[in-house]
């Protein structure tokens, strides 16, 4: 199943701590760069993300976004430090008679004194559980999102393959014609010489000159590469790297093509076929 290194999910959950929702997206990259944003209270499921991610995906530039909202009555317990206020209460005290004064400080001061009220922390292990449960469920449909935008790449790069094999097609069927008219031009050459010319020789330079045109094995090739591309298709792993790979012997072939060519027709099917390989080099940049 060919996959997209392209994609976007969202997905969102609400329970009685509250609310989250996590955004995956994804752009393509030469490996897997997996960039979590999590809140504070949250951060210690960052190794947890990371290998959920990368146990499902195999490249792109991945962004996901973990968003909390708690609800409003999700709080940790008030804590009185008791100690500490007792603490406070001798120090009033004493510069009270310091200053032989007496403090008349309430409880509601002694609470405004940094230290003495304290909140604990919330019970945040169900927001975590439910936080990587919806990930996986995020995941499910990233990648759904991902193959569907494979599938597309894939009908595109299968539609100009089947081109480019046509071409390969009309340049191997015009091949007999196109010497024939190289050894006509060359006779007809020679003949305006007005030269006698040796017979063995002329048939030792009308085999070399065809050797030098002969397109048969880039022919062969480039069928080849069109077979192996229907292949790589068919696997279900990252195949991006194989297929770029892919294109730049489809390119190498096609220029030597158009190199070797000596006829408009030739030459005319050696340029369609790099304006097709570059079309399907530029769809592969975004295959997994």
């Amino acid at each position: 199943m060919t996959r997209s290194m392209t994609a976007f999910d969202r997905q969102q959950h609400q329970a009685e701590w509250g609310r989250i929702s996590w955004e995956l997206r994804s752009v393509n990259h030469r490996y897997l760069d997996v960039q979590p944003r999590l809140p504070e209270e949250l951060r210690h499921l960052e190794p947890a993300v990371r290998e959920r991610i990368g146990a499902r995906l195999g490249r792109g530039k991945v962004e996901c976004t973990l968003r909390f909202k708690p609800a409003a009555d999700y709080r940790g317990r008030l804590l009185i430090d008791e100690a500490y206020a007792d603490q406070v209460i001798e120090a009033a005290r004493a510069l009270g008679q310091r200053v032989g004064a007496d403090p008349a400080a309430t409880g509601l001061d002694l609470l405004r004194i940094p230290g003495v009220l304290q909140e604990s922390d919330p019970d945040l292990e169900p927001v975590a559980n439910a936080a990587l449960a919806l990930l996986d469920h995020c995941l499910d449909g990233f990648e759904a999102a991902r193959e569907r935008e494979g599938e597309r790449l894939a009908r595109i790069l299968r539609d100009r393959s089947a081109r480019l094999s046509e071409l390969v097609d009309q340049v191997r069927a015009q091949r007999e014609q196109v010497n024939d008219r190289v050894r006509e031009k060359f006779l007809t050459r020679l003949e305006s010489l007005d030269v006698e010319a040796d017979e063995g020789r002329l048939e030792q330079e009308l085999a070399i000159i065809a050797q030098k045109l002969d397109v048969d094995e880039e022919l062969e090739r480039l069928q080849a590469h069109c077979a192996e591309l229907e292949d790589a298709l068919k696997r279900r792993e990252p195949i991006g790297r194989r297929l770029d790979f892919l294109m730049q012997e489809f390119n190498r072939e096609a220029n030597t093509l158009s190199s070797k060519s000596n006829d408009t027709e030739t030459t005319r099917a050696a340029v369609e076929m790099k304006v097709l390989i570059e079309q399907m080099r530029e769809q592969v940049q975004n295959i997994e």
